[in-house]
């Protein structure tokens, strides 16, 4: 059905997901983010699709009345870089983005090489600002 979404949430286990992450690095960097996004959502990570760990829920309806089930914020381990996908575009975070050290952006994608080489207040805020963006009472 091509109104599907290929990723969806699944009950897939997350920590043993992290823990199976083969790079050392990158298993580092995922481990770091899993306990920053809990602590700053307050909610339990969920698996959607195979490689992606989100946290929280809404439903986006596009101007095209098509509907779609996605997580509030989220990350994924890729091979060179951790993928974090926040909300509001990256003008909401001008403020933190030259404070935050080494990343690239694309359209809602924040692209850190590594975890432990950006700044970590910057990080948790922009985290916590994505979250709140779609969950202002949160």
């Amino acid at each position: 059905m091509a109104d599907q979404n290929k990723t969806v949430a699944n009950d897939g286990d997350v920590d043993a997901f992290v823990a199976g992450i083969e790079d050392d690095n990158r298993r580092t960097d995922a481990q770091t983010l899993l306990t920053l996004m809990r602590e700053v959502t307050g909610e339990d990570p969920t698996m959607w699709g195979s490689s992606i760990i989100g946290f929280g829920h809404q439903h986006l309806r596009y101007a095209s009345g098509r509907g779609l089930d996605n997580f509030t914020i989220g990350f994924a381990p890729r091979k060179t870089n951790s993928v974090l996908y926040v909300s509001g575009g990256f003008d909401e975070y001008s403020d933190l983005l030259p404070q935050l050290g080494p990343h690239s952006t694309g359209k809602a994608c924040l692209y850190v090489k590594r975890v432990a080489d950006v700044d970590q207040d910057a990080l948790r805020a922009i985290v916590s600002r994505s979250f709140r963006w779609i969950q202002p009472d949160r």
